[in-house]
């Protein structure tokens, strides 16, 4: 059965998932260490995991599968996902699959260096946009109905 997996901490696109996957009659977990408020929704749950490091990560990891949809801006969450065959999807609606995860791991750590290397490099991107939420919503859509469709 498909789920849809939110890493919901500092997800900026709870309220767009929880749309796409209502419209579709998708199951939703949100997880979290806590201070979300829980979705009247009865295709929403919420899922709070121990406080600690990486413990949502950790759960959300051994869930998913085959069939689920996973949101989440963790690289190495989604290096984990991706190898349980779920899919996954950034909040910027950037796919992250089997062919890219490798490169996006790679220039995850790469950055990590150089911002360790010079602290006045911080890499500051633009923020979230409209066009941000409207690639989401837009590849969020494609992704749960390929998973509904077992493709």
């Amino acid at each position: 059965m498909t789920r849809l997996l939110i890493d919901a901490d500092a997800c900026p696109v709870r309220a767009e998932a929880e749309r796409v996957a209502t419209r579709l009659g998708v199951p939703m977990v949100l997880v979290c260490n806590g201070g979300i408020r829980p979705s009247p929704n009865p295709l929403v749950t919420l899922k709070i995991v121990p406080e600690g490091p990486d413990v949502a990560d950790l759960w959300i990891a051994e869930e998913c599968g085959p069939g689920d949809v996973v949101v989440t801006a963790d690289i190495p969450l989604a290096d984990r996902c991706v190898k349980a065959g779920a899919r996954v999807l950034k909040p910027d609606g950037e796919a992250l699959t089997q062919a890219n995860i490798g490169s996006v791991l790679a220039t995850r750590d790469l950055m990590r260096d150089i911002r360790a290397a010079d602290p006045f490099h911080q890499g500051r991107g633009g923020g979230f946009s409209k066009a941000d939420r409207s690639r989401f919503l837009q590849a969020l859509d494609r992704e749960l109905r390929a998973a509904l469709r077992g493709v």
